[in-house]
């Protein structure tokens, strides 16, 4: 067993502990106490909630409940869904006006979301009522066309995960894997290896393997130009990522969860929703994701979930069987929760004991509830943010280019110097720096810097229009005063935070920011008379 050449690797200790024979009880009734049992060395979970506060608020559960010597696979697919890691800025890695935007999907597909880069906020109970559709495990299926049954089924969620890495897009062509295993087992690549092994055994038509960042790629062989002779033909190869992972680790415990893309049908529109419009405008010191080309792998849900169930028990052998006393009462309920899993498995009922979840299942379990919330919450997806700084200008710690601004902003976000020799950064001809700059520590506005009037400079044709505002910019002490103290998340129109007198500033960082007030949404949704 590959458990046991493993296990070498391991203190005495634990090899006792870990091979002992101990009775066996069912995990039946999923609950603290029967994942936490010493003879539950093995466990193996499929949820068909499809909704991804659940699935991470279960895989946190058993995390932090199951044995410590056990070793747990989790699988499980979730609706459309943008999920950030830990140390991510949303603001940076999302282009959250179109995430929040009702029906995004379909949009995207048609082509009507491009020209708008915002949308209304949804509230707290939108969130909790989209979330909540996620209970169905008829999405859970192949997945043919677009999903238009469900009315929220092109709607996009914003998640923000409790482990580190890089942003993904979840939805229901590709599977989640979670394996929580004892420290002593863990490293970066042995589960990735698992996975890739489960896809080789598919016969997929291309070569699979784990890179040297732990992504699961995909090796596509396609023709390339012939020699000069045309002779010779060259078989050109180009990588894609299929699985993307993450890592949690605590002092008793090893996470590693990731993706695989199988047959999302919405790879078109992954860049546009990962491309947010004021990242080129923030500094942030959280993590940031490292964009690759991505792939279909091209085969079932539940094809993979075989693959996967068979690669795992080859590794650490069978889940737990229950004990003898029991073993009649517990078949029998196995055998009604088991249908699903015989279904998914094309009749093939291999691991018995693999089990089964679904929300009724753990709706009692107050930590999962508990879980649930935390996840959902605008403190948790937002205020969790690390610090960051947002400027309209270069700055001496983010010197980067800046994308042209609208003409229309006030006139002290333009620098009128037009001498190449004058750093534009640079304090010592005494005048304030253009634009606008603002630092957020957990969403929150805590510092603003905004000029107070262009540089001088002789007044020309080409100037001129800009001079026009400089008397509104004069005086920005109030404006300041406004802004500072307000939480991004919570800013529901931008114009009224700056001002009658700056209707245009607002007007673009409600764009930058993902912000459309809600009378304009509602004006937008409005029929109109054609009588």
């Amino acid at each position: 067993m590959a458990l046991r050449a493993l296990s070498n690797r391991l203190p005495a200790a634990y090899q006792r502990i870990i091979f002992k024979r101990l009775p066996a009880i069912s995990s039946r009734f999923f609950s603290a106490e029967a994942i936490s049992h010493p003879s539950n060395l093995v466990q193996i979970y499929i949820s068909r909630s499809i909704d991804p506060y659940l699935n991470l608020s279960i895989e946190h559960f058993l995390l932090h409940k199951s044995h410590p010597d056990s070793v747990v696979l989790l699988l499980y697919t979730n609706r459309p869904c943008v999920v950030i890691g830990r140390n991510q800025n949303p603001w940076v890695e999302v282009n959250l006006g179109l995430v929040n935007r009702p029906g995004v999907l379909s949009q995207l597909r048609a082509g009507s979301a491009e020209p708008k880069t915002t949308a209304g906020r949804r509230s707290d109970e939108d969130e909790s009522r989209l979330a909540a559709t996620g209970q169905s495990n008829e999405s859970n299926s192949d997945i043919e066309g677009d999903t238009d049954a469900d009315a929220d089924a092109d709607d996009v969620l914003l998640v923000r995960r409790r482990s580190g890495g890089g942003t993904v897009f979840h939805d229901l062509g590709n599977v989640n894997y979670s394996v929580i295993c004892p420290p002593p087992l863990f490293d970066r690549d042995i589960h990735a290896e698992m996975v890739a092994r489960a896809l080789r055994n598919l016969d997929i038509s291309h070569e699979v393997r784990v890179n040297e960042r732990h992504d699961i790629v995909l090796d596509v062989s396609s023709p390339h130009e012939a020699s000069q002779g045309g002779e010779v033909s060259e078989t050109k190869k180009t990588s894609f990522k299929i699985s993307g992972s993450a890592y949690k680790l605590t002092r008793t415990r090893s996470l590693h969860h990731g993706t695989c893309l199988l047959s999302s049908p919405h790879l078109g529109s992954i860049r546009k929703l990962l491309r947010s419009p004021a990242a080129a405008y923030i500094k942030a010191r959280g993590v940031e994701s490292v964009r690759s080309a991505v792939r279909n792998v091209g085969i079932k849900n539940a094809a993979f979930e075989r693959a996967v169930v068979d690669e795992f028990v080859a590794m650490y052998g069978p889940p737990s069987r229950p004990h003898s006393g029991d073993e009649t009462r517990v078949r029998s309920e196995l055998r009604d929760i088991d249908k699903d899993i015989r279904r998914d498995m094309d009749g093939e009922n291999r691991h018995p004991n693999v089990e089964i979840i679904d929300p009724e299942m753990v709706a009692g379990i107050p930590s999962i509830r508990a879980g649930v919330t935390e996840l959902r919450s605008r403190a948790w997806i937002y205020a969790q943010t690390p610090q960051f700084v947002f400027s309209t200008h270069p700055t001496a710690e983010d010197p980067r280019p800046r994308p042209d601004l609208p003409i229309d902003l006030p006139a002290p976000f333009f620098p009128l110097t037009t001498d190449p020799g004058l750093d534009p950064n640079s304090e010592s001809d005494g005048k304030s720096q253009p634009g606008l700059q603002m630092t957020m520590r957990h969403g929150q506005i805590t510092e603003v810097s905004i000029a107070s009037g262009p540089r001088e400079e002789p007044e020309t044709g080409e100037n001129m229009r800009k001079n026009e505002n400089t008397e509104k910019g004069d005086d920005n002490s109030s404006l300041v005063a406004a802004l500072k103290g307000l939480h991004l998340h919570d800013i529901e129109d931008w114009r009224s935070c700056v001002g009658a007198g700056n209707e245009s500033l607002g007007r673009w960082l409600n764009g930058l920011f993902g912000v459309v007030p809600r009378a304009e949404t509602q004006d937008e949704t409005k029929p109109t008379d054609n009588s």
